[in-house]
């Protein structure tokens, strides 16, 4: 095979060792893989929790949990040893930190990808510099696997659930918001995720209040909010300011979360890693950026409903965790993007 293009690899690793949306978007270069290596070994390696949304991802062999939860020593230790018996011979890094970079090295791979960075580049033997044009994750994503001889050929993220975890999640739904009688099929499930790692990528609380009471007297939707680990107090304060009394669902594992986002008609989420799982479940999915790129993070179709929503300020993009603008011009860009607004986009993805 030549350099440009190469299919003979047979036992591979690919590994994005952390957060939610950044696992989701390489699931088009999973795709890619298996479709050039079709008898190939492959295996995913990342955040326990993270990457239990891959199970039951046809073109995976094998989800390998790294837990951060353990003194890292220990659990890089385990993970290298089990690394270096599984033999792989490609291992793509799309993470790219220092334990990352360590734990290509350590497999023993004769082929590791990895993006060149100063010191641990030496680690891989193929080191991928960005080429600086304008791309989106994907695209990103992508440059990795061009580098070790392989087409990448898909484009859209992908999750996959089973028929089970389906019906589980409509009759979680049927409880939490018509006391387990059936849902009425005229009225739209929307839900809402007002929560986010940082406070500068969040909508106001009061807006989603305003958004929640909106769907149901003008659409009659049920409406549902749903949690992350550290979203109380946003979603306290968004149940509060509802006159309409959304349902507030409890936090829940990943999975569980992604099958009853599934149910929805349409999705409302700020700039997080659920905005990414609606998107690849082909829910219709609406994200309100502030601070983030949208031309980057949001690589989603807008002919299957998938809507980036954000206003133009001078300040933008700040990729800040923490606005750090004072008075009028504090949040600006989420303040700009009115309730109106949002509630347009989501006729307009129930309409297709």
């Amino acid at each position: 095979m030549n350099a440009e293009s190469r299919t003979d690899y047979r036992r591979i690793l690919i590994t994005r060792m952390r957060f939610i949306g950044d696992i989701v978007l390489t699931t088009p270069l999973i795709r890619s893989v298996r479709e050039a290596c079709p008898d190939a070994y492959i295996a995913y390696m990342g955040e326990g929790k993270a990457v239990s949304l891959l199970e039951g991802n046809p073109f995976l062999d094998e989800i390998i949990p790294y837990d951060y939860a353990r003194p890292g020593v220990l659990e890089q230790a385990r993970v290298a040893f089990l690394l270096r018996r599984m033999r792989f011979d490609l291992v793509l890094d799309l993470f790219g930190n220092p334990r990352s970079a360590l734990l290509a090295r350590l497999s023993g791979a004769r082929v590791r990808v990895g993006p060149d960075r100063r010191q641990r580049g030496r680690l891989y033997t193929i080191r991928v510099a960005d080429d600086g044009r304008p791309k989106t994750a994907v695209e990103f994503h992508n440059q990795s696997i061009a580098a070790a001889g392989i087409p990448p050929v898909a484009s859209k993220t992908e999750l996959f659930l089973t028929t089970e975890e389906k019906r589980d999640a409509a009759s979680y739904l049927r409880w939490v918001c018509n006391q387990g009688k059936p849902l009425d099929p005229g009225r739209p499930v929307v839900g809402m995720h007002p929560g986010a790692t940082w406070p500068a990528k969040k909508w106001l609380p009061e807006r989603f209040a305003e958004l929640a009471d909106t769907l149901r007297s003008k659409l009659g939707a049920y409406v549902i909010i749903t949690a992350g680990p550290g979203d109380a107090e946003t979603v306290s304060a968004v149940s509060a300011q509802a006159v309409s009394a959304p349902s507030v669902l409890n936090v829940l594992p990943l999975r569980q979360l992604a099958a009853v986002i599934s149910c929805c008609s349409v999705y409302v989420s700020n700039d997080a890693g659920p905005m990414h799982i609606a998107a690849a479940l082909g829910v219709p999915t609406l994200g309100l950026f502030g601070p983030g790129e949208d031309s980057i993070w949001f690589p989603y179709d807008p002919s299957a409903g998938h809507e980036a929503l954000r206003k133009d300020v001078p300040c933008h993009p700040c990729h800040l965790d923490f606005c750090n603008r004072e008075g009028e011009g504090y949040m600006e860009c989420m303040k700009l993007l009115a309730v109106a607004d949002v509630f347009a986009a989501v006729q307009r993805a129930l309409s297709r």
